[in-house]
């Protein structure tokens, strides 16, 4: 099994999008990439801690792999949005990719590149890159926020056990 940590917006409609998804194992929303030990969601919400809404996902690289977890990424936000996604506002929502070895960030750079060779986008990605840090876990409240809630999703795309996009 292997780990990897995402971000792209407000965490509760991220992991939605990855729940559905064949090979992830589990998901969790928290916190990193910030300067404040044990951020509470309120500090990080501030915008003051420096840190991203995060989702740290369990996957098995036998049936996903990383780079087509980023594929999943790309696809459910828009990655040209400086530190914002739709309404939500602020570095706290930043599209990032906080690699854990060598190999993701390899990926992660390589996939940004194709997808500016395609022009993909109407504008530049501007998703960071950058090493993991301590991936702080949000409170039990936040966790599986939308399934406990009966809400599909927020607007992101959904995937079908096989990866389909529904």
């Amino acid at each position: 099994m292997e780990k990897a940590i995402l971000a792209c917006g407000c965490f509760w409609g991220v992991q939605s999008a990855f729940e559905t998804v064949a090979g992830v194992l589990s998901t969790r929303v928290g916190f990193t990439g910030g300067k404040v030990p044990e951020p509470s969601y309120m500090e990080v919400a501030s915008g003051r801690s420096g840190h991203a809404e995060a989702i740290e996902i369990t996957f098995d690289p036998k049936e996903i792999s990383f780079s087509q977890l980023l594929d999943v990424f790309f696809d459910i936000h828009d990655p040209t949005q400086l530190n914002r996604q739709g309404v939500d506002v602020g570095s706290q929502y930043r599209s990032a990719v906080f690699y854990l070895n060598d190999k993701q960030k390899k990926a992660a750079i390589e996939k940004i590149a194709a997808l500016r060779k395609l022009n993909h986008y109407q504008g530049d990605i501007v998703t960071e890159v950058t090493a993991a840090t301590v991936f702080y876990p949000a409170e039990e409240f936040h966790q599986h926020y939308h399934a406990k809630r009966g809400i599909s999703n927020c607007g992101r795309p959904q995937f079908r056990q096989n990866g389909e996009r529904i």
